[in-house]
């Protein structure tokens, strides 16, 4: 039987229905998911057994209980893909905010491995990741609330072809990442190895013990901020990965007390960090950057991805406190359509040369 849960309203659950405010809080992975778990007797308020369109109030009490995935029988959803390429090998799609990339406890559904499912076919998606199929497709992940670039194969041979260049680095992977405070270098590297956290399974720690695994971040700055009342300004940088760790770059970032803006778990930095977040309700993190070698062709394939609205807005919010923008940071604000305060200078796209 799944275990059950708490989850207790707050001043954002005011008003809602019961099921947008449990899909909203991320409990569940969609309003229907939410409102089927209603349906099926897995969620009580205050002891009750509530109707989907019941109104929540603050200090409301909800019991709620996941069904756990059911291995082997994923089902085709039709969830939008904003699909960059395609061809009968692989796929290349910026991930939007919010989408899981497969089932686990938490999320059994509507999650990317659905949608390739509906959009593909369980016959032309890869099983690279194991027999079963809430894998089919996936050869490496972003984080739910991550957005940006990200590949799928849909057979075996790529599948296994781009899982070993990433193992051996040779897909270029960049994140736009803003950061809280001012980081005086240029370019450094976090080589910090990763395990899970001690006290907390969902959080990973940098840790130097036997279980941990190397973790290597290698990140050029590409935008400076000015301090304000209430902040310690903020950094713009552009992070590579070299390994593909669980949270690996919120939490290297953390690690270096520059957690990310946005940040909903790696902010032990202080309450600066904690408050100023720029309106945002993720982390900024945005996979912009995806370079590799087509599997079957030998192609060189490059692409690039705007950040979203919501990172777009923080940065514009920034502008005019903008103290320094790199040469590299130059070329990305062009290359990725980035406004720069408008004192500044316009900068010429040449991204193909770095």
């Amino acid at each position: 039987m799944p275990a059950q849960k708490l989850y207790v309203a707050s001043t954002n659950d005011l008003g809602k229905r019961l099921d947008v405010a449990l899909a909203d809080a991320g409990l569940y992975p969609t309003r229907s998911a939410a409102g089927k778990a209603i349906e099926d007797g897995l969620v009580l308020v205050n002891g009750q057994t509530p109707a989907k369109k019941q109104q929540l109030r603050v200090g409301d009490t909800v019991i709620y209980q996941q069904p756990t995935a059911q291995r082997g029988i994923m089902e085709p959803q039709d969830i939008p893909l904003d699909i960059r390429f395609e061809d009968d090998h692989l796929l290349v799609l910026s991930k939007q905010v919010g989408l899981v990339c497969h089932p686990a406890e938490d999320h059994y559904d509507g999650t990317l491995v659905n949608a390739l499912l509906h959009h593909c076919g369980a016959d032309h998606l890869c099983s690279v990741q194991g027999e079963d199929d809430d894998r089919l497709g996936i050869v490496h992940r972003l984080d739910r609330d991550t957005s940006g670039l990200m590949l799928a194969a849909k057979t075996d041979e790529a599948g296994f072809a781009l899982m070993d260049a990433i193992r051996l680095r040779n897909v270029d992977r960049h994140y736009l990442a803003l950061v809280h405070g001012n980081i005086a270098g240029e370019t450094g590297m976090i080589d910090a190895p990763l395990t899970r956290h001690p006290k907390d399974r969902l959080r990973m720690a940098v840790k130097d013990v036997p279980q941990a695994r190397d973790a290597i971040t290698t990140f050029t700055v590409l935008a400076r901020y000015a301090a304000g009342a209430k902040d310690d300004g903020f950094t713009l940088i552009d992070c590579k990965l070299f390994t593909g760790r669980t949270h690996q770059i919120r939490a290297h970032l953390e690690y270096t007390r520059h957690p990310l803006v946005g940040e909903p778990v790696y902010t032990t930095y202080g309450p600066k960090a904690r408050e100023a977040q720029l309106g945002l309700n993720r982390q900024f993190l945005h996979s912009y950057r995806l370079g590799f070698e087509h599997p079957a062709t030998g192609e060189r394939m490059d692409f690039l991805d705007n950040p979203p609205a919501d990172l777009q807005a923080a940065l514009t919010a920034l502008a005019p406190r903008e103290t320094e923008v790199t040469p590299t940071g130059q070329e990305i604000f062009a290359a990725l359509a980035i406004a720069p305060h408008p004192t500044a200078p316009q900068y010429e796209n040449t991204w193909q040369d770095w």
